[in-house]
């Protein structure tokens, strides 16, 4: 098959699991628990930021006529990718308000990079105020997080709690903290590939 109808295929796949996936998250007991989703069906070069970053440039250098059917090929290959997925949106949103002000092809990594940093503040900041969460512990969480690849100690995350949860919330509040700040993470933070 050629490249594009495999990368259909995998986009659907992937829709598949993620609806697989929140089904299961909604039901305690599911024997779907024991399905494996193999995600990476062949091995293929990596597909990161870094190298979205690269179609862009030759998105941003091609005729006009062009630009269309490669902005769909990069969404596509967002859609298709599993560490992508979550960017998707950010950088659909690049493409749409940025891409187009940049001149200089050789501005779009330092453009992308100020666009996202933004985006990260504020999602950062927008999960500190709705979790009432201390803005330096969660950076330092997410630093240790990102050195040693290993999920937060709880107690980490009781230092970033504003207020102390009492003992019969404890569990709940830590879990959805951590997924929030695992959640973060990973969509700021993992698969760049060094942007």
């Amino acid at each position: 098959i050629d490249e594009q109808t495999f990368e259909d295929y995998k986009s659907k796949y992937l829709d598949i699991h993620d609806k697989v996936k929140n089904f299961t998250e909604k039901e305690k007991v599911s024997i779907l628990d024991d399905v494996d989703f193999e995600l990476e069906l062949i091995h293929r070069d990596e597909i990161n930021v870094a190298y979205i970053l690269r179609l862009l440039s030759k998105l941003h250098e091609s005729e006009e006529k062009e630009k269309t059917k490669q902005r769909e090929e990069i969404i596509n290959l967002l859609g298709g990718e599993a560490q992508l997925r979550s960017k998707k949106e950010l950088i659909e949103k690049f493409i749409d308000q940025n891409l187009p002000k940049i001149y200089d092809v050789d501005e779009i990594p330092e453009a992308f990079a100020l666009f996202w940093d933004a985006e990260r503040q504020a999602a950062l900041d927008n999960l500190c105020e709705e979790e009432q969460l201390i803005l330096e512990e969660v950076k330092t969480v997410i630093e240790n997080y990102l050195f040693t690849s290993r999920r937060p100690l709880r107690d980490s995350i009781v230092a970033t709690l504003k207020e102390k949860p009492k003992i019969l919330e404890r569990k709940t509040i830590l879990e959805r903290v951590t997924d929030r700040i695992m959640a973060f993470v990973g969509l700021f933070d993992e698969g760049m590939g060094g942007v």
